[in-house]
């Protein structure tokens, strides 16, 4: 398979379909380094990555789902075993932005090169034959769960990420639009 063949077949795997075997620690380190090309305005490299694997995803889980109920103690108990259920995904991956007060280069900017440094990183997973996925929701914006992340004051959470590979029962891939659609020649 060419690149662009394989860009074009990259898609989100739901959590629930990713199952080990996870990526090995050259496989990951393939994938951060690739995230670490991401475009990057003034060289601040805002980009950063907390690997979450082994006990550690199910201790995570159990913070998610007391974020959850901490701010509404009525979440569905359906909602509650969705986020305990992703600690049997292989990796998890958080994926933060570390901004800097810099003149040259706005913080939109220094955002939008992080999250270019997550789109890398789910290419190269999905390059190496891994499902991922990058979920956000009001965890990703809760202060407490920053906090026990260990987000410092200047950095913000951009989702978490799942990889493992797809089950053999994973969904076909939806059917993507038309470009049509979201392209237009702009003339003077």
């Amino acid at each position: 398979m060419n690149i662009i063949d394989a860009l074009l077949s990259r898609r989100s795997v739901a959590a629930q379909y990713l199952v080990e075997p996870g990526p090995s620690q050259q496989q990951i380190d393939a994938a951060i380094d690739a995230a670490l090309r991401a475009p990057d305005h003034g060289r601040v490299q805002p980009w950063r990555f907390r690997l979450v694997r082994g006990p550690a995803r199910a201790a995570l889980a159990e913070k998610l789902v007391e974020a959850t109920l901490r701010r509404d103690a009525n979440t569905p108990s359906g909602q509650i075993e969705k986020l305990r259920s992703r600690a049997s995904v292989p990796l998890m991956v958080a994926a933060s932005a570390t901004l800097k007060r810099d003149p040259k280069v706005p913080e939109i900017e220094q955002v939008l090169a992080a999250g270019a440094g997550v789109m890398n990183l789910l290419n190269a997973f999905h390059l190496q034959g891994f499902g991922a996925i990058w979920l956000t929701g009001p965890n990703v914006y809760d202060p407490a769960v920053w906090a026990v992340l260990g987000l410092g004051s200047s950095e913000r959470l951009l989702g978490l990420i799942y990889v493992g590979t797809p089950a053999a029962n994973t969904p076909a891939a939806l059917t993507r639009p038309s470009r049509e659609a979201f392209v237009e020649d702009w003339a003077q």
